[in-house]
């Protein structure tokens, strides 16, 4: 395999290509170098998600053709990108009823999320490494008339690869931090060169849409159309859902909610319930970690500090003499988010870079942020700008956060409804998404 790999490359050394092409082909050197570790990584994987294990070939382009041709393709890594692509996805199934849809992800909880929101409806398949031979088969099986790429998936031999088949390419959502710009600084040719073959960028922000010109975008290509995660669906019975749970569990006692929380933000989290526990003996605390391979560590470290405690798989729901209740199991938070008087949303306090702050917006709900919130820099920096959320400058601030706000309810209630009037005011950029696609699939 790397003798297949290294022809091209040394053909390229030899015959005048030019030096974006060689950088691309030593790319593609070094992805195939890597397979070694990819394969072990791929195994790793599979012993902590056997499902993943059954399907990892598809990594490599191997898995059944569905027959398709002139199928609409949405790439979305993970859980935050589908969720974000959720209502553009829903458009398409409504706007072309026709047309197959294939929804690719990369991680197991993404997949898990699509089958949760579409069913069969759509067909899930992983996306392939970068690598020729299964980017081709890839596209031989799906045969895509159009392919949106939901974020920041800049992928030179698969862009490569719809230019050459001449399927139109978007790249939807589009946003990129300052950290993925330098991180890209190192195949910046090649990443301009993979960004040409897209017919259109549809930004997020003004902000994204700069880094994208200095990445090597060109102006024409750029749109700056919003953030479809305003355009999220608000489930019509989660606030009704809500209000039911607080029913059960006293509508008096003071409800709060650590959101999408990693790897040294549960005991920062539990630390802080200690220090509102000892102002409000009867506070609830409802906590949800990011990654479902967590969540038995999270159920062990409140029964070691001594919490009494219920679980969603165990239990179902708290009881009033629970003091927190992890919620093990995924796409449950917004009736979760409705019963808490306010939310502190993960991935914040350890620079991970931060997650969705519209859910608990949505639904007018104060909002809490660590200080790494590069993932959402535009929605956090609005929210906290305009009054809907406050940042935390540090763990061991938390506890003290969130007991200001709990003994103001006044305060609690003048940021939720300025989250929520955020959230309702920057709605829109699915629409103007849409119209973007049928204008390249009548071209």
């Amino acid at each position: 395999m790397v003798a297949f790999a290294f022809a091209p490359f040394r053909a390229l050394v030899y015959c005048g290509a030019t030096t974006e092409l060689r950088v691309r082909y030593l790319y593609t050197f070094a992805m195939y170098l890597a397979m070694p570790l990819i394969v072990l990584r791929l195994l790793l994987r599979g012993v902590r998600s056997p499902p993943y294990h059954r399907r990892w070939s598809e990594r490599f382009g191997f898995f059944d053709a569905p027959g398709f041709n002139g199928s609409l393709w949405v790439h979305a890594v993970s859980v935050g990108e589908v969720n974000a692509a959720e209502p553009l996805i829903k458009a398409l199934r409504k706007d072309y009823p026709n047309a197959p849809l294939v929804i690719s992800t990369v991680t197991p909880t993404g997949m898990a999320r699509v089958h949760q929101l579409f069913g069969d409806a759509v067909f899930h398949v992983y996306l392939p490494y970068d690598l020729p031979f299964a980017v081709n088969r890839f596209l031989q099986r799906i045969r895509p008339q159009l392919a949106l790429i939901v974020e920041t998936e800049i992928w030179p031999n698969l862009y490569h690869a719809c230019h050459k088949r001449g399927v139109p390419m978007m790249i939807v959502n589009a946003r990129l931090s300052d950290r993925s710009l330098r991180g890209y600084r190192f195949l910046r040719g090649t990443v301009r060169s993979a960004l040409r073959c897209v017919q259109v960028i549809a930004a997020q922000s003004v902000a994204d849409a700069a880094r994208y010109r200095l990445l090597g975008a060109e102006p024409q290509q750029i749109v700056v159309s919003g953030n479809m995660k305003f355009d999220m669906r608000i489930p019509p019975d989660a606030a009704a859902a809500g209000a039911s749970m607080r029913r059960q569990w006293g509508c008096e006692r003071p409800v709060w909610m650590a959101a999408s929380t990693h790897e040294g933000e549960e005991l920062a989290v539990l630390d802080a319930h200690l220090q509102v526990l000892k102002q409000f003996p009867d506070a609830l605390l409802l906590i949800a970690p990011r990654h479902p391979e967590r969540f038995k560590l999270v159920e062990h470290a409140v029964h070691t500090l001594g919490f009494s405690m219920a679980t969603h798989s165990a239990d179902g729901l708290p009881a009033a003499s629970h003091q927190v209740f992890l919620i093990d199991a995924m796409g449950l938070l917004m009736p979760f988010y409705a019963a808490a008087d306010l939310a502190f949303v993960g991935g914040s306090l350890v620079p991970i870079g931060g997650h969705n702050v519209l859910e608990p917006a949505a639904l007018a709900r104060p909002v809490l942020v660590g200080p790494h919130t590069f993932n959402f820099a535009e929605i956090t920096l609005t929210l906290i700008r305009e009054g809907g959320a406050e940042c935390v400058d540090s763990s061991d601030q938390l506890g003290a956060d969130v007991l200001r706000l709990l003994l103001d309810d006044e305060k609690r209630a003048q940021m939720g409804r300025v989250a929520h009037q955020v959230f309702d005011r920057e709605r829109g950029a699915v629409r103007r998404v849409t119209q973007m696609v049928d204008a390249l699939l009548q071209e």
